[in-house]
């Protein structure tokens, strides 16, 4: 008998049955499996591309956000800008969806510009990535329903967003703008005027 369970615990290993539902005697000193042992289980094989259980680093993000396949994949442009959301009907709706990914696998068929990507994560060191949502202009983060990340997304970059500048890995300041009032006022204007 311990023979035989040295044989399912080595079948169990090198993955020729995936689990064990029962053993029954073997008949006439058999070393064959039962019917029941040789039954592997149905579970549904999950698509490598929308698998998200294993997070990737912010270090790898950081890399990937420098390297040549992002610039081929995204160009210039911030992530954000080539995505277009499907959704039913003629109107889009207000609000983004609450999260792209359910129990670790990509649930939509088009899922937001940071679910999609699993390279691309949100963290504090990540400023390549933090400053893509953040407007040029006045230094406020864009709104989502601009940028179409999902609230899951929304509410992570937040958080990275604020311990950046806790950290103070992200400042933004206003830049100065300088007018040349000689456009509206000339000084013979003002010299006639007195």
């Amino acid at each position: 008998m311990s023979f035989v369970i040295t044989r399912l615990q080595e079948a169990l290993r090198h993955g020729i049955i995936t689990k064990t539902i029962g053993v029954r005697s073997f008949s006439r000193g058999s070393s064959l499996f039962n019917e029941e042992a040789k039954v592997k289980t149905n579970e549904p094989q999950i698509d490598p591309a929308k698998d998200r259980r294993n997070p990737i680093p912010p270090e790898t993000s950081i890399r990937y956000l420098a390297s040549d396949a992002y610039k081929t994949t995204y160009g210039t442009e911030p992530v954000w800008k080539p995505y277009r959301r499907n959704h039913k009907g003629g109107f889009a709706p207000r609000k983004t969806r609450k999260t792209c990914i359910r129990g670790g696998i990509v649930s939509t068929s088009s899922p937001c510009p940071i679910c999609r990507d699993e390279y691309l994560v949100f963290d504090h060191r990540n400023t390549a990535l933090l400053k893509q949502f953040i407007s040029e202009y006045n230094g406020e983060i864009i709104s989502y329903s601009t940028t179409g990340i999902c609230q899951k997304q929304h509410k992570n970059l937040l958080i990275a967003l604020h311990r950046a500048h806790d950290y103070g890995t992200i400042t933004f300041d206003v830049p100065f703008r300088e007018y040349n009032y000689s456009d509206w006022y000339k000084p013979e204007d003002l010299k006639q005027e007195n």
